[in-house]
């Protein structure tokens, strides 16, 4: 079997689709099952795979310049499918895989990976200029795949609903945390906090792109509902990339900055943050919409309870080792976060439960489900 994977995604801001790329491409390069391997990114092939970075190296803040204009993105949706191509000519019996939906002009079998359908149901969360290109790839996109990954059943059966494609053709694959998402002691994990003005177990965490979806003005305004001893003791700690539409939102964290029980420390070093779930209390993410919610696996695997929310494939993900709730149930949330910030008894049940169900999430799964369904191509 041969392979092309599509490495593109792995640079800062290193997402979650960027760390999907990098341990598939990992996971191959360690199969047995995978005769030959080829890394793609841009226009080229790579002559290894690159490692991910905690800091731009100048070519995001170009590449944001070039999202915000409509001509720019209009050219390079015209330029970079003929120089794709031509720099894949002569693969006709490799299987390419696009990680995050695009795929290229090929002749060969395709496989593209749906993480959700964000772009297209939540467009206002979006750059217009990117929402309109992203929409025009998505129909090229199902035009020429021979078949579509999803990360859960969730985005399995709405992709499958939403474009018309048949469901045996789309296979949900589920993503894993990595090994370096694992519980810590106070010794391990304090000088991290220190720098970040932290203590060990001392706060409530969220991590997530700073965007509308992610409900984090709902989730201050549950927060806010707390006893001001309780948001004293353990503020809400907030990081992740700045994202679209976002002004309204570090406005209001603003605000609860400044009553003393909320703090954003923007987007962190990818070795930081493991060490940031390990020491939290607990972790919350009310969000409207995910096509698997990486987060949450992050800190049940990190041996930290979980409030989140009951929508879209974070039950796929939690399971019953975390307490859900409904995203605009402000007193439903409030009395969740209180609940696990006041009882151990509580809080340990649910990270006994959280060991067992991250268990069946793990890289390899993922890699060799992947294997599977280009299996399926070539037979």
């Amino acid at each position: 079997m041969k392979v092309i994977l599509s490495v593109e995604p792995v640079r800062f801001p290193l997402t979650g689709i960027g760390r999907y790329a990098y341990e598939l491409a990992k996971g191959m390069q360690a199969s047995q099952q995978v005769d030959e391997l080829k890394l793609f990114s841009g226009t080229r092939f790579l002559p290894g795979l690159p490692e991910p970075a905690s800091t731009s190296d100048g070519t995001h803040g170009l590449k944001q310049l070039v999202q915000k204009s409509g001509l720019a993105m209009e050219a390079y949706r015209q330029l970079m499918p003929i120089l794709r191509k031509q720099s894949l000519k002569g693969h006709d019996d490799f299987i390419y895989h696009g990680p995050n939906f695009f795929l290229p002009p090929f002749s060969g079998r395709k496989v593209a990976t749906f993480h959700d359908l964000s772009p297209f149901k939540w467009a206002e969360c979006f750059d217009p200029v990117k929402v309109k290109y992203l929409q025009r790839e998505f129909r090229k996109t199902l035009d020429t795949a021979d078949a579509l990954i999803t990360d859960s059943e969730y985005t399995r059966r709405e992709l499958a609903e939403f474009a018309g494609w048949p469901l045996e053709k789309i296979h949900a694959i589920p993503l894993a945390a990595g090994p370096e998402f694992r519980p810590r002691t106070e010794d391990e994990v304090r000088p991290i906090l220190e720098l970040h003005g932290l203590t060990y177990q001392g706060y409530s965490l969220f991590v997530g792109t700073i965007e509308p979806r992610k409900n984090i003005i709902c989730l201050l305004d549950a927060y806010e509902l707390l006893p001001k001893a309780i948001r004293q003791k353990w503020p809400l700690i907030l990081t992740g990339y700045r994202g679209w539409k976002s002004d309204d939102i570090h406005a209001r964290i603003k605000d609860a900055e400044r009553q003393g029980w909320a703090k954003y420390l923007g987007f962190l070093p990818a070795e930081e943050l493991p060490l940031l779930y390990s020491g939290a209390k607990l972790f919350v993410f009310p969000s409207l919409y995910e096509g698997f919610g990486l987060p949450v696996l992050e800190a049940m695997q990190s041996g930290v309870p979980v409030v989140c929310s009951d929508r879209a494939s974070l039950p796929e993900v939690a399971g019953d080792a975390a307490l859900l709730k409904g995203p605009d149930d402000l007193e439903g949330l409030a009395e969740a976060f209180l609940l696990v910030l006041d009882s151990d008894e509580y809080r340990e049940r649910l990270i006994l439960t959280a060991n067992q169900q991250t268990k069946q999430f793990t890289w390899q799964r993922c890699t060799t489900e992947a294997i599977s369904v280009y299996q399926q191509l070539i037979r």
